[in-house]
């Protein structure tokens, strides 16, 4: 490695992570905004979404989730990867049984994510109506969550167009990956992505999930920061 070169990497690595910030902060406003319409506040509920089973694909979201972890004590570092091993290992007995089960998030403490400035996409834009715009296909309609019919319903509709979001997200990933050289995709829970964290750093290896075979993006986050170059 060249003198320099891992600092202007790192320095690569921190804008991406800055653009993901920037989309956040966007995606944020675009919620509040449409949640404040309805009047909509989401203060816990026996439909806790935090105990749906959301599948996130993106790496640069993976990294993020990682740099949320780090932030917390050792301790509840291991705590959360206690929970997350459990809640991995629960679901696949489940699913190898034909079992429907619906477990809460390794993150979520009291009824609270201790990570909520670090939660991916799909966290911070559920739970209200919106629309998706996919090229070619008619746009696509989404409800709503249980709560918010129980709350809102009798409320006028609102646009909340997810696919400017949508867009940007695919576009950073892209660039994550092509500055990485990396073609695998993920498909990963939370849980999985704490899990497959504590389980492999190294270089070039595998996870499986479910029967889902991918990259492990910690190799991916160590190549991210060695390959980088222009």
């Amino acid at each position: 490695m060249k003198s320099g070169e891992n600092k202007y990497s790192r320095s690569v690595y921190i804008d991406f992570i800055d653009r993901l910030k920037q989309i956040y902060v966007a995606m944020d406003q675009a919620y509040n905004t449409a949640a404040g319409h309805y009047g909509f506040a989401c203060a816990g509920c026996r439909d806790n979404c935090c105990r749906t089973r959301f599948y996130h694909h993106t790496v640069i979201e993976y990294t993020y989730i990682i740099e949320g972890l780090k932030t917390l004590t050792p301790l509840k570092q291991n705590e959360v990867k206690s929970r997350a091993m459990i809640v991995v290992d629960k679901v696949a007995g489940a699913d190898d049984n034909g079992e429907a089960v619906r477990l809460m998030c390794p993150l979520n403490f009291d009824e609270l994510c201790i990570l909520y400035p670090y939660r991916p996409m799909i966290c911070r834009l559920h739970g209200i109506p919106h629309e998706l715009k996919k090229p070619g296909q008619k746009t696509f309609f989404g409800p709503g969550c249980e709560t918010f019919d129980q709350q809102c319903d009798p409320k006028s509709y609102f646009k909340f167009e997810r696919t400017p979001f949508y867009r940007e997200l695919a576009m950073l990933e892209s660039e994550v990956l092509q500055a990485t050289g990396f073609e695998s995709k993920i498909k990963m829970t939370i849980a999985e992505m704490i899990v497959s964290h504590a389980n492999g750093m190294g270089h070039g290896a595998t996870s499986k999930f479910k029967g889902r075979f991918f990259c492990n993006p910690c190799a991916l986050l160590n190549t991210l920061m060695l390959k980088i170059k222009t």
